[in-house]
């Protein structure tokens, strides 16, 4: 019977599922320790800033720990579940100091690890050896706790690059990749800092503690006032109220509202329109197999879409962004169509890349994976990124219109109300029409109120005499 050794255990890292992630939340284990797992089995869920994502195990064996409870929030590059691959003949994690030094590429080829999509370029299995003046005694890395051993494998690493050795190695704090980062956006030097962490490792709580006191205001000398010092706050009563912390997709949203809110200054258009032609049109195209959409969504929500696009083709100006750092105006030649989406983790907005040079039926389908994979809660961050103009159906919660906010890097976004019946002149004669009201928000640094107009008049006659989207495909 074979013993399971430290050597045959990997641990699986938090990957960063993004771009630039630093954490992200365990939703939902899909394996327990003792069972078997297989490469590319998806053994967990987890909801990042963007999304929710599920994670493969990119090697064969048997779990053998579950590092972190569901529901808790995980630092990208920390290890989560720990599993035993002696059985399944993979190579371990880390090779130990003591191994021998492995051999040349034409006696053993190197393993190559899988690249998970999402996670990045794989990491070559190919290990340099470390500088002998950087490298650990064996006696003292058996001794740290891991996290410590993380950390000072990092200095390691930095010291053989420079050739400073472990006398510099040694004498540079220890902290982790996002507490580094935090130290340096709040302008604390970690050497000032004093560690809480085991084996003398920096945390975010010690960096929150080091910066408060330069934080705090400085005492006022005179007039003499007491000061009477705040009462505590009082516990609520969960039976009249409930508090649901802000995290993961919510989080992410309330901040780039805000950002975008108080960056970009919104000016918001509208203009109320006919469109009982375009209701007609759709019944038509559900019902008539002669225009190639059998099979596919078509609702009032896919006929905006495609009047936006047309409208953007004849203003292409609108289909920019602003560039702070560069002071540039930004002209995309491509329109990645975004549609806000209301999911039960919070507002996500996935876009439709290249929309502008989709027939009529492609857009259809296109929009129809959007929604459906939206509602699954399996919209990827891939799939969120790199949007251009957006659209938001305010309609479908039975709202005449609103003032929407923009998606952070672009210039505009079309706000969609109910589609009712309303008493409109038709012809001369006050008749009964389907009418809507349509909103403009755009960024006006970049677009005046002219261009604005131009767009938001554009799809709103091509609603009206919405035929003509037929021809243009």
């Amino acid at each position: 019977m074979t013993t399971m050794t430290e050597a045959s255990v990997r641990e699986f890292k938090m990957p960063d599922v993004g771009e630039g992630l630093t954490e992200a939340e365990i939703l939902k284990w899909y394996v327990q320790p003792g069972d078997t797992v297989t490469d590319g089995q998806v053994v967990c869920e987890v909801e990042t800033a963007k999304a929710a994502v599920e994670l493969p195990i990119p090697y064969d064996g048997v779990v053998r720990e579950l590092h972190f409870p569901e529901g808790t929030t995980v630092d990208v590059g920390t290890s989560i579940i720990a599993v035993d691959v002696s059985g399944g003949g993979a190579a371990p994690a880390e090779t130990p100091a003591e191994a021998a030094p492995e051999p040349p590429a034409e006696e053993k080829p190197a393993a190559r690890t899988p690249v998970l999509v999402g996670y990045g370029v794989a990491t070559s299995s190919t290990k340099r050896r470390p500088r002998r003046g950087a490298e650990i005694p064996a006696q003292d890395a058996s001794t740290m706790s891991s996290a410590a051993a993380a950390v000072q494998a990092e200095l390691n690493g930095h010291a053989a690059a420079t050739g400073t050795g472990a006398a510099v190695a040694q004498s540079r704090p220890l902290a982790k990749p996002p507490v580094r980062k935090l130290a340096k956006d709040l302008g604390v030097d970690l050497a000032t800092v004093t560690p809480s962490g085991p084996d003398g490792v920096i945390t975010r709580e010690d960096v929150h503690a080091a910066v408060a006191p330069a934080q705090a205001p400085a005492p006022v000398a005179a007039p003499q006032v007491q000061v009477v010092p705040a009462a505590a706050p009082a516990t609520y009563d969960s039976a009249r109220e409930t508090r649901v912390p802000v995290k993961g997709v919510r989080k992410a949203t309330a901040a780039a509202m805000v950002g975008s809110a108080f960056t970009a200054p919104h000016v918001t258009e509208f203009v109320t329109v006919d469109v009982t032609r375009t209701m007609k049109l759709v019944e038509e195209l559900k019902r008539s197999d002669e225009y190639g959409m059998q099979g596919l969504r078509v609702n009032p929500l896919l006929l905006i879409a495609k009047a936006l696009l047309v409208a953007i083709k004849r203003n292409p100006d609108i289909n920019a962004s602003w560039d702070e750092a560069a002071q540039e105006i930004v002209l995309k030649h491509y329109v990645n169509l975004g549609i806000a989406a209301a999911t039960p983790r919070g507002l996500i907005v996935p876009n439709i890349k290249d929309a502008h040079v989709k027939t009529l039926p492609q857009l259809a389908e296109s929009l129809g994976e959007l929604v459906s994979t939206a509602r699954d809660g399996k919209t990827s961050p891939a799939a969120m990124q790199g949007g251009t103009v957006t659209i938001t159906n305010v309609g479908v919660f039975g709202i005449d219109t609103g003032t929407p906010i923009l998606n952070p890097g672009e210039s505009a976004i079309l706000a969609v109300g109910t589609i009712k019946l309303q008493p409109w002149v038709h012809k001369g004669k006050v008749k009964p029409r389907q009418v809507t009201t349509l909103a403009l928000s755009f960024d006006h640094r970049l677009v005046d109120g002219e261009l604005g107009s131009k767009v938001l008049a554009d799809v709103a006659a091509i609603l009206e005499q919405p035929k003509r989207l037929i021809t243009w495909g």
